[in-house]
């Protein structure tokens, strides 16, 4: 089987539903961007040295592939859910509880792996621009839209914690 199927030749592509769509429409925009972001976790992931940390990526990857899936389909019901957003701000807090308090602005790159999830970080906020924008023209599940948001604030401490001596 060919990895081009030449459908998209026309500047169209085949949501997971089956619709078609312009590749340049905020749906698609909003994806690819999650999917960008997928790619620096998965960089960071295979820079970073701490179990916990590439633990936490692998997880988000997987979840990051159902925002995809939701953020790709009319129609059909969300695969991600609050349960999920309250895993990541459980994980968050307990981080949080595990490092020093910051004190000051913190200028990440000590380590390869932290300073793939500060990248990370940033590309998951450009992806959570993309659904807000998205969603202004049609709707987009709460739980996708928080998720973005719990997900950067969990890259920032995954790369706390990869850095931390």
């Amino acid at each position: 089987m060919a990895v081009y199927t030449k459908t998209g030749d026309a500047g169209e592509t085949g949501l997971y539903t089956g619709e078609r769509i312009l590749k340049d429409s905020l749906r698609v925009e909003a994806y690819g961007s999650v999917d960008e972001s997928n790619a620096a976790m998965a960089m960071a992931r295979a820079f970073c040295q701490k179990k916990p940390v590439t633990h936490w990526l692998q997880k988000l990857q997987k979840n990051n592939g159902l925002l995809m899936a939701d953020l790709a389909s009319h129609g059909a019901a969300p695969l991600l859910t609050m349960k999920v957003v309250q895993e990541l701000e459980q994980a968050i807090d307990a981080i949080e509880a595990e490092l020093p308090p910051l004190t000051h602005f913190l200028v990440p790159g000590d380590t390869r792996g932290g300073a793939m999830l500060d990248m990370a970080r940033t590309m998951v906020r450009r992806a959570e621009r993309r659904v807000l924008a998205l969603h202004r023209q049609e709707p987009v599940a709460e739980a996708d839209r928080v998720y973005l948001n719990r997900l950067s604030d969990l890259c920032f401490m995954l790369m706390r914690l990869e850095e931390e001596g």
